[in-house]
């Protein structure tokens, strides 16, 4: 089964792994963000919505104490999950949303916990995503889970510096 997007994702879909053996569980949970990857459209956007929600439910995660250890961690543990996903579903499987996930919590970084202000930076890191400025298109085009997750982290940066931007002009 295939299905084509403009995302730069698998064509394969993401539920019918191309090799025999699918990941473990846990891969496919983790690098799936709760399955949220799983989503029959626009996977990816649905992820970072999963990350906001943790972010605006889960109380002290706008500190950055604790924002940027998770960003971190997700970053480390997504280099190695991506890239067994990868190797199951082929080139940056739409499953994966770990990355979109980081990249949202990088969007988030630093800034207030205001409802419109999350909003924003939900909004301008969807639409950084999708539209990957250098160096996110360079990262998007590379194979493995470093790449992977690099182009989320570098649009989650673009997101906050022009969310942190719009805060002062604003």
């Amino acid at each position: 089964m295939t299905t084509g997007n403009s995302s730069g994702r698998s064509s394969v879909h993401p539920r019918t792994p191309r090799t025999e053996q699918a990941p473990p569980f846990l891969v496919r949970f983790i690098a799936g963000g709760c399955f949220t990857g799983y989503f029959p459209f626009a996977p990816g956007t649905v992820g970072s919505a999963l990350a906001l929600a943790l972010y605006c439910f889960i109380p002290g995660m706008e500190r950055w104490q604790t924002l940027l250890p998770l960003c971190a961690a997700s970053l480390l543990a997504g280099i190695p999950l991506a890239s067994r996903m990868e190797r199951s579903y082929g080139p940056d499987p739409s499953a994966v949303v770990l990355d979109e996930i980081a990249g949202m919590w990088v969007a988030l970084l630093f800034l207030p916990k205001i409802w419109y202000i999350s909003i924003g930076a939900f909004l301008l890191f969807r639409a950084f995503d999708v539209v990957k400025p250098p160096p996110a298109r360079q990262f998007d085009r590379m194979r493995g889970g470093f790449g992977i997750m690099m182009d989320d982290i570098v649009a989650g940066v673009y997101a906050n510096i022009c969310t942190q931007l719009l805060r002062i002009v604003v």
